[in-house]
């Protein structure tokens, strides 16, 4: 069994299979009881109110769900602050990082040679599945921002091009948080805490320290080095299309795969891949194929490689519906709403601030 299975079946069983206690008690170990369904919940091929209705399902207490649903309720969160701040997302927010000795990545984080077992081991994990551990990702945040003192920017643009769960909204605030851009205080993590949580012994590495002297600990040298990211990738060829001009039409894209939307409708469904898109936000050739795959659950599907204004040359925009997302501001036509799991709207400066409110939604 693949680790991220495309067919609909086989994520729907997964939704199925999830345990909200276990997950709740491991989630923070690398063998935890995660649900691995960060990749179809940033494709939309569910949505957070999906697996949300399924917890409900379970009978289970609250208390016993709450770490769960307070989890899937950081990614409507996310998605609220990409909505209000937009473009803004991509500079520091509430506080300037500091020091930065550097704006790109180091080479040490690219070449999986850290010097932390744990961490390079989960690298190359990434390179591999598409896949990286959520508290493994604040680790390597860390190192990135708090140790080698890189600009967050340009290592969560790598992050999130080999994360088959991208989200732009979740990963780069998240490395914000991690950076002290979007907190009050910079995340770190020694060596010990490391080992605790990821089955690791290692010992006597530049982590190996007390929390106390963070502060005032160097740079290692095998961190100096950095680059860009250089990311590659191959859309496929702009092959000619049958689209009906006057027919009503769904368009889909990278942030949109639900294969449940208008689900039994006589309409026509695009798969819209602007060339403009992948070169703002690089994904690897892994993230753009594992998104094609799942477009195969929408029956009909048409994939269209182009921007929206040469397929608004042939659509009647008056014919054209697509969901609401903060990528897709310059398209024409019906907008519709994303699928959230409370009516909480609009922006809260920190996420317990959204939480307190959205709770009362979703207490039952």
């Amino acid at each position: 069994m693949t680790a991220f299975p495309t067919e609909l079946n086989a994520i729907e069983n997964r939704v199925r299979a999830i345990d909200p206690i276990k997950y709740s008690n491991t989630r923070n170990f690398q063998g935890g009881a995660v649900t691995r369904l960060g990749p179809y919940i940033s494709r939309s091929v569910i949505s957070t109110k999906l697996v949300l209705e399924h917890v409900k399902t379970l009978n289970l207490e609250w208390k016993q769900v709450e770490k769960m649903v307070q989890e899937l309720a950081w990614r409507d969160y996310w998605q609220l602050v990409w909505i209000e701040k937009r473009d803004e997302i991509f500079q520091d927010l509430k506080h300037q990082q500091k020091p930065i000795s550097n704006h790109q990545i180091p080479e040490a984080i690219m070449n999986a040679n850290t010097g932390i077992k744990a961490i390079d081991e989960a690298i190359e994990e990434l390179y591999e599945m598409g896949y990286m551990h959520n508290h493994m990702r604040m680790y390597v945040a860390s190192v990135c921002c708090n140790i080698a003192h890189s600009h967050w920017l340009e290592p969560a643009k790598w992050m999130y091009s080999h994360l088959l769960d991208g989200d732009i909204a979740s990963n780069h605030l998240s490395w914000q948080w991690v950076a002290g851009a979007f907190a009050n205080k910079k995340y770190v993590a020694n060596q010990e805490n490391i080992n605790k949580y990821f089955n690791s012994q290692q010992r006597k590495t530049f982590l190996d320290v007390d929390y106390s002297e963070f502060e005032h600990l160097e740079t290692p040298e095998h961190f100096n080095n950095t680059k860009p990211l250089g990311a590659k990738l191959s859309l496929p060829k702009n092959e000619k299309v049958n689209i009906e001009s006057s027919k009503k039409t769904l368009i889909y894209n990278y942030y949109n795969i639900d294969p449940y939307w208008h689900q039994r409708a006589d309409v026509q469904r695009i798969y819209l891949m602007e060339p403009s898109f992948y070169q703002k936000y690089p994904v690897s050739q892994k993230c753009i194929n594992f998104a094609l795959e799942l477009t195969q659950n929408i029956e009909g599907i048409k994939v269209f490689v182009g921007e929206f204004s040469a397929l608004n040359k042939i659509l009647n925009s008056k014919l054209i519906h697509f969901k609401e997302h903060p990528s897709n501001d310059h398209y024409q036509g019906h907008q519709e709403s994303r699928t959230w799991m409370t009516s909480v709207k609009g922006y809260y400066p920190s996420f317990f601030a959204y939480w307190k409110k959205a709770k009362k939604e979703l207490l039952y």
